[in-house]
């Protein structure tokens, strides 16, 4: 009796607090940041520079976890079935949230319902590059080639946006280009450095090195100018292919059913990151541009981004293989 009357005097002391004043404040343990990529591609190479900064800020470990497969969508997956999950994120991307939900037959995840996406990371072009053996030192040289004999190109994976620019090339030129899928960037820039493969299609920060080291030729870039980092390489634009422009994106998501709170504190930490002069130290050689886009912003690209493509795919009878 005299313990039951202690309690009843504590709850009503407020010492017994309930079960949600009693949580320990957020984040309380380390933190999986997914990445749906093999190391050595864009998405490796952002998380890897962002996530130092972004544990520094939290004081908790943020530990980055690669998940490939399935142009991303193993990863996503994962991160999509872990609804409310507070430890879990992961870098999305034109792959995993704007192509592969509309590229297969049957997608494993909404690429808006099922996540919380939270803010753009940041965008580049994709780059044309070639063997140094390969007789073309532009892309009309290059298409002169494909005219006469299929060509092929590697890229990170079926599904991915380098994918999907090589087809549109292929289309938008009359050409035949065989599409070489590999799993992930870095060995599909050994074969195409090596010989094995003709050509690539690869992010700028990846390709970048490669080309400035003179093991790769490049002779057109994704976006509708050139990049800074790669002034004298002409645009697909530039060339005579309106057609052929797309941005590759990154972003960062959660799971879906986040608190507000939460999803609020993730927007702030990424966009501290970004504006983090060591960040931008990184992000400006490799040809990067930060995002500035929050939650409302990222969600929306994404929209766009999936029936841009749904309408690309369909037209072009575009399939995974």
């Amino acid at each position: 009796m005299q313990a039951l009357s202690r309690r009843a005097a504590l709850i009503g002391a407020g010492v017994l607090a309930t079960p949600a004043l009693a949580q320990a404040p957020w984040p309380d343990r380390p933190i999986r940041w997914i990445v749906n990529f093999p190391p050595g591609g864009a998405a490796d190479t952002l998380s890897r520079i962002l996530a130092p900064v972004v544990s520094a800020r939290l004081g908790q470990p943020v530990v980055v976890e690669n998940r490939p497969g399935a142009g991303g969508a193993l990863g996503a997956d994962l991160v999509a079935k872990a609804p409310g999950d507070r430890f879990l994120v992961m870098i999305s991307s034109a792959a995993s949230h704007g192509i592969g939900p509309v590229l297969y037959r049957n997608p494993p995840y909404d690429a808006l319902r099922d996540f919380s996406n939270i803010r753009l990371i940041g965008t580049f072009p994709s780059v044309l590059a070639v063997n140094l053996d390969f007789p073309a030192r532009n892309l009309a040289e290059f298409l002169a080639v494909a005219r006469q004999r299929p060509v092929s190109y590697g890229s990170g994976g079926n599904g991915t946006l380098n994918h999907l620019i090589g087809q549109l090339l292929a289309r938008a030129a009359g050409v035949d280009l065989t599409h070489v899928p590999y799993r992930g960037s870095a060995p599909a820039l050994t074969d195409t450095i090596s010989g094995q493969i003709p050509a690539i299609m690869e992010s700028l920060p990846i390709a970048l090195p490669h080309l400035r080291g003179g093991r790769l030729r490049a002779l057109a870039t994704s976006e509708q100018t050139r990049p800074a980092s790669l002034p004298d390489v002409p645009s697909f634009a530039e060339q005579g292919f309106p057609q052929v422009v797309a941005s590759n994106w990154f972003g960062f998501s959660a799971p879906a059913g986040l608190p507000p709170e939460i999803i609020a504190r993730w927007d702030a930490e990424i966009a501290h990151a970004l504006a983090d002069p060591a960040v931008v130290e990184r992000f400006t050689p490799i040809g990067v541009r930060p995002g500035a886009e929050g939650p409302a912003g990222y969600t929306a690209l994404i929209r766009s981004e999936l029936e841009r493509w749904r309408a690309v795919i369909a037209a072009g009878n575009i399939t995974p293989d």
